[in-house]
């Protein structure tokens, strides 16, 4: 591959990965939740989700998305049910500062994990390196090498967008100190989760 195949790459996930979708959504409300400790890996676990779809591209994602439809499709609603889930543990948080920051504790691997999932179930995501990719790149060059380079971009890329939105919506959280401030937050961070939730039901 080119240097300029690097950058066309680059400039075109940072244009679509800084356009709001459910994953960013997704994100804001766990900042908004769970501050900065717990959302961070979760940021990472949705880069990742994207390392998988470029991954799938460059050896043939059409050919894959046919032959594992279903195991998509199963990943899309496993998404939907965790984003539901953490949505029910938000809007029934309790109203102490304490309990809600004892919130921000939650494993590295679940919120890694959650990130992925939703990724992974999310449409438009597939819809960009299964349509736009080919455009972009000639996958048929693409040589080790060239996959790791593009991983390691992928990975910086979608860090550097994710990140200020994760420490904005952290910020936010941060100048609410009250219980009931607490309160509402969290039922607004669960409310903008179904959204994202529904965003990807409702995508195909």
């Amino acid at each position: 591959m080119t240097l300029a195949g690097f950058v066309a790459y680059s400039a075109a996930l940072a244009i679509a990965a800084a356009i709001p979708g459910p994953g960013i959504i997704a994100l804001v409300a766990r900042a908004l939740g769970s501050g900065v400790r717990s959302t961070v890996p979760m940021a990472m676990g949705l880069a990742v989700g994207d390392i998988v779809y470029l991954a799938a591209a460059v050896m043939g994602l059409a050919f894959v998305a046919q032959t594992f439809g279903t195991a998509f499709l199963v990943v899309k609603y496993a998404g939907i049910a965790y984003l539901l889930y953490l949505a029910f543990k938000l809007w029934n948080a309790g109203l102490s500062a304490e309990r809600v920051e004892a919130r921000r504790a939650e494993g590295f691997a679940a919120s890694f994990l959650s990130g992925l999932v939703v990724t992974l179930g999310n449409p438009k995501v597939m819809v960009f390196y299964l349509a736009l990719l080919p455009t972009i790149l000639d996958l048929r060059t693409v040589s080790a090498g060239d996959f790791l380079v593009l991983a390691g971009l992928t990975f910086a890329i979608l860090m550097v967008v994710l990140l200020p939105y994760v420490a904005l919506a952290a910020r936010a959280r941060g100048l609410l100190s009250t219980p009931h401030a607490l309160r509402r937050l969290n039922r607004t961070a669960a409310a903008i989760m179904v959204g994202a939730a529904a965003a990807i039901a409702t995508r195909t």
